[in-house]
Parts: C-alpha cells; structure tokens; sequence
C-alpha cells in the first residue's frame, strides 16, 4: 500500500490532528509546524496527513478540513493558524484549487483557505502529539474537539472510525 500525504493548517494542532485521525484511510497523522515559502515562509500549526487514496479521496479530506476551522474567517490569530492546505505534488495543488472551486458553492462566505507549496515541517514536542487520543477528559478536549468529531460521526459515518462521542 503507497499512501499519499498533504499537510492542512487552520486552527490548533490538537484538534486538526484529532479530525484527521479519527478518519478510515488516513494510516498517520504528524503535529507540529509547516511553513511554506515567500510570504507564508514562517512556521504556523499545522497537520502532515497520510492517507491510502483508496480508502479516502482527497476531495473528502479537503472538505472535512474545511467543515471543521473557521475556514472563511480572516482572523486575527491567521498567522498562528494559517488556514491552508499544503501540497507536496503539483497535481495535488491543481486538484486542491479544482476541489476548494467547487466546495465554494456549499460555504455562504469566500473560503479563505490558500494552496501553499509545503516546505518545512517542525514536529511537536512528544507531550503533545496524539493530545486528544492522550487527554479525551480534558475541558479543552471536550469542548472543542467532541464537537468537530460529532460533525464527522453525524456526516462522514462512512469514513469516520473514532469512538462514537455522546
């Protein structure tokens, strides 16, 4: 089995990296950091996903990140959590700017997300990695992650394979 891998930023780590792992298809989830080049060249919190595109297409992927960040919201904390989707190939960023065209039709406000060239990675730090696998009582947890993992439960029960959240 060759998986494939794209990197998605948006909103903490801990709970980007919980989406992604609760996803049938997706085999690893990496926490920390990405930067991409130019403008985006600094580190914000970020997710590397690797996935088996026979389980989970990247369209699914790239709609499940955007359902669960403020995707269309220029905040203030955006260089922190750049909303974004980083590519490794040049056909997943013509594919990623296909899909996010078409995914706009579903969104009342502009997506915000940008396609960014991946190019570095900084993992976090082992206390954190796996956080919400490691810490499902925490408040944090259970305020923000619980809701992004019931969305997925409720409308991705196909490719959902976390427990199921009350």
């Amino acid at each position: 089995m060759e998986l494939n891998k794209i990197a998605f930023g948006g909103s903490c780590h801990w709970c980007t990296e919980a989406v992604f792992q609760s996803l049938l298809g997706v085999e690893k989830v990496e926490q920390g950091w990405v930067a991409s080049t130019q403008k985006n060249n600094t580190f914000s919190e970020a997710v590397i996903v690797h996935f088996d595109s026979s389980k989970i297409n990247l369209k699914t992927l790239i709609e499940i990140h955007l359902l669960t960040h403020k995707s269309t919201s220029n905040h203030s904390m955006r260089s922190k959590y750049r909303s974004a989707i980083y590519y490794f190939t040049s056909n997943q960023k013509l594919e990623s700017l296909k899909i996010i065209d078409k995914l706009q039709r579903q969104f009342n406000n502009k997506i915000i997300t940008q396609i960014l060239e991946f190019q570095q990675f900084k993992p976090s730090t082992k206390e954190f990695q796996n956080y919400y696998q490691s810490n499902p009582e925490k408040p944090f947890c259970k305020r923000y992650i619980n809701p992004k993992l019931a969305l997925l439960q409720k409308e991705y029960k196909n490719e959902f394979k976390g427990k199921i959240i009350s």
